[in-house]
Order: C-alpha cells, then sequence, then structure tokens
C-alpha cells in the first residue's frame, strides 16, 4: 500500500531531502501537482525525524548525494533501508562517483543525474511504485 491510511491510500508521499532551497522547493511543487503528497527536509537530521514517525508512511526517499546533517546521503539511505525498507530509495547526484556509488546502493535503479528534470524524477518514481505494487499483488 501507498500513501499515508491503509485502508484509504491516498497520494503516494514522497519525502524530498534536498538542502539547496530552490531546487527543493522546485521538485517539491511539481510532485505536488502531480498528485504526490510531499514532505520536505532541507537535512539528513530533519529527514531522519520524519522517518522515525511511525504514523508517517513514506513511500519514496528522494534525496541529493550532498546533503547536510549529521548524516551524509549514502548513511541516510542506508539508515532507510534498516529501519524503514518498505521506503523506495531515489538517489540524485552530480560527480560521477557519487552517481555510481548511488547506483550500488539503490537497488531498484541506479540514480538520477543532475541537473534532472522534474518530469524525469515523476516517471522514475511512477516505475518504483509500480514495481511495489506488483510485488504486493504478487
Amino acid at each position: 500500500m501507498t500513501g499515508s491510511d491503509t485502508k484509504n491510500p491516498g497520494p503516494a508521499t514522497v519525502l524530498i531531502v534536498e538542502d539547496t532551497v530552490l531546487v527543493r522547493l522546485a521538485i517539491a511543487a511539481y510532485l505536488r501537482d502531480c498528485g504526490y503528497r510531499v514532505i520536505e527536509a532541507a537535512s539528513s537530521d530533519e529527514a531522519i525525524l520524519v522517518l522515525q514517525q511511525s504514523a508517517t508512511t513514506i513511500d519514496i526517499l528522494f534525496s541529493d548525494a550532498d546533503v547536510a546533517g549529521a548524516l551524509d546521503a549514502f548513511s541516510l539511505c542506508q539508515w532507510s533501508r534498516k529501519n524503514r525498507p518498505e521506503t523506495k530509495i531515489v538517489m540524485a547526484a552530480s560527480p560521477k562517483g557519487a552517481a555510481v556509488a548511488a547506483g550500488k546502493l539503490c537497488e531498484e535503479g541506479p540514480y538520477l543525474a543532475k541537473p534532472y528534470e522534474p518530469q524525469a524524477v515523476e516517471d522514475y518514481i511512477r516505475r518504483l511504485l509500480a514495481l511495489q505494487s506488483i510485488e504486493e499483488s504478487s
């Protein structure tokens, strides 16, 4: 199930972790326009707080590879894999080395190269959620 209520799933929830305000605002607004529920975090610290809230189901963790906070983005994603294994991870990275490392972490698909087009992000999220629905119905 996706969304925040298993009885009435509603839209999928995407947690965006991006410390560049204008980038975060732009992709958040785009995904909201596409019908997703969006939660924004400016750092890994804020993201962990959101992920720890048991009442909040996060379907997709969308993180920049170079994010502020006590944990780097890779550690944040590893934390999520351990503590919220149902959450799909999408990593966005600009340096080629970071993109390769992100690809190794994200088994559902490698990464999105920055700069990315908002439509590419939405398409990627839609594919991950479709795969999740197939897995759940099997």
